[in-house]
């Protein structure tokens, strides 16, 4: 049975490994001009020199036909590898293209769940063909993969471990370890009963030192953290920062161990969140580039520009009711988009920080009075900070534009403008992501572009409400 190759494997040893941000333009253009060429034979040995990743990096740059004749020369094992770390875009393209017969080769190369990951774009014809001509062994693994959603604890864990009866010797373990060495990654040695039921886990270091003939069960650690298949992707990461785990178990509901999740799988995970977080805070999507047409694309910005283009006109009916306050302080205008840029930015900087706390267990929505409570002290800070600062500024140029040298009562109004602004959009960019995670919606969606629009009306109803009320008192 094949298994993936571990980067320190002697397969990758002797081979060179390059930097992708400095060489890689250099890379595709010998790839290129070999293509060109047609010096297969060179280009076969050119590329055997680069680690699968940097590889990987090269094809992205590339057109799909000479990916497709690229990924052809590669042997089975640099093949599988470079499937493994191409990008989602690339992968796609390279599955299908790929022979049935030597796609089913590099998937039983692959670690399981990669596997499984892999067999799932497939169309339902070409994937029983694909886990008819893999080993019974290895298809069997993949079909019981698929039967989990890939964003669940199911989809990502692999079925590969290191499992002992709590009976057994220490003796005995380092045997199975020995016959075990095909394993993906062994972190920790599980401990399960004769019906597979998880008990505890052996910590390698206190394995290797202890006695031969010292029974499992007076050295295993009986605390173990566990996940079911069905939890969330996002719940599993936060476990393994919260506990700093190297790898967790996966047991189903009658706590049989049937997986485990290893750390890198987890970093892949956190990288695809933040992604899919990141773009979904901007109304975006992360794959746009890559798979969508652009009339695909403008249709998933369209909803979101509409809301913004909809907030925003009601900034300029408010603008338009405070007519006689501008004509009386036309230079207010000129510190409207002021505060609408620093109120908007105050808010879409909470709201980034609440998402990603949310999403990685550093933000608690039972501790939501925490949250805001901090947030309001550095808006607080802030707000004083940049109030001052256009006090000055304001007065100064007030002053001068009407003859005087400093006008503190338009200075003020900026200022108190300023600093209420900062402290309602920080307070508003901390409270709608838990109150649409408290609702069951996606928090990043409502931190868009409708809380930078919605921050910008409220800027220009405070600046001009408080310069309102300045003229009447003045009266």
């Amino acid at each position: 049975m094949r298994r993936k190759k571990l980067l320190v494997d002697r397969f990758w040893a002797s081979r060179k490994l390059i930097h992708p941000r400095e060489e890689v333009s250099q890379v595709v253009h010998e790839i290129r001009r070999f293509l060109s060429s047609r010096q297969t034979e060179g280009m076969r040995k050119f590329v055997e020199q680069f680690h699968p990743a940097d590889i990987a990096v090269a094809l992205r740059f590339l057109h799909d036909s000479e990916k497709e004749q690229v990924f052809r020369l590669l042997d089975t094992d640099a093949a599988a590898e470079v499937l493994d770390e191409v990008d989602e875009a690339t992968e796609r393209h390279l599955v299908q293209t790929t022979e049935p017969e030597r796609l089913s080769d590099l998937l039983e190369v692959l670690p399981p769940d990669e596997s499984a990951d892999i067999v799932g774009q497939l169309e339902p014809e070409k994937r029983e063909k694909v886990l008819e001509l893999m080993e019974p062994i290895e298809a069997s693994q993949v079909r019981r993969l698929l039967q989990y959603p890939p964003d669940t604890a199911g989809g990502i864990m692999s079925p590969e471990f290191v499992a002992v009866r709590e009976d057994m010797t220490v003796e005995q373990v380092l045997s199975t370890l020995r016959d075990r060495a095909d394993a993906e990654a062994i972190f920790y040695v599980y401990v399960v009963d004769a019906q597979g039921i998880l008990k505890g886990v052996l910590n390698l270091r206190r394995l290797l030192t202890a006695s031969l003939d010292t029974p499992v069960s007076e050295i295993m650690t009986h605390g173990v953290v566990f996940v079911f298949p069905d939890q969330d992707q996002e719940e599993v990461a936060q476990m393994f920062a919260r506990y700093d785990l190297l790898a967790v178990p996966v047991v189903d509901h009658t706590y049989r161990l049937i997986g485990t999740i290893t750390v890198d799988d987890v970093m892949d995970v956190l990288q695809e969140e933040l992604t899919e977080d990141y773009f979904r805070i901007v109304g975006s999507d992360a794959a746009e580039l890559e798979r969508k047409s652009p009339a695909e694309v403008a249709r998933l910005r369209l909803p979101w520009l509409s809301i913004t283009v909809f907030i925003e006109l009601i900034a300029g009916a408010i603008i338009h009711t405070f007519n006689d306050t501008l004509a009386q302080l036309i230079l207010l205008t000129s510190f409207i988009p002021v505060i609408q840029a620093v109120s908007g930015n105050t808010g879409l900087q909470a709201a980034t920080i609440v998402v990603r706390g949310l999403a990685t267990g550093h933000v608690q929505l039972k501790e939501w009075r925490k949250a805001v409570a901090k947030q309001f002290k550095t808006t607080v800070l802030l707000g004083l900070a940049l109030g001052s600062a256009l006090f000055v500024i304001a007065g100064f140029w007030r002053g001068l534009t009407e003859g005087q040298i400093f006008d503190p009562a338009f200075g003020l109004v900026v200022a108190v403008s300023m600093f209420l602004t900062i402290n309602l959009s920080g307070i508003v960019g901390t409270i709608i992501p838990m109150i649409s995670k408290r609702l069951g919606f996606d928090p990043a969606v409502t931190a868009g572009p409708f809380e930078t629009a919605f921050q910008d009306v409220v800027g220009v109803t405070i600046l001009l409400g408080i310069a309102t009320l300045l003229l009447s008192i003045l009266k």
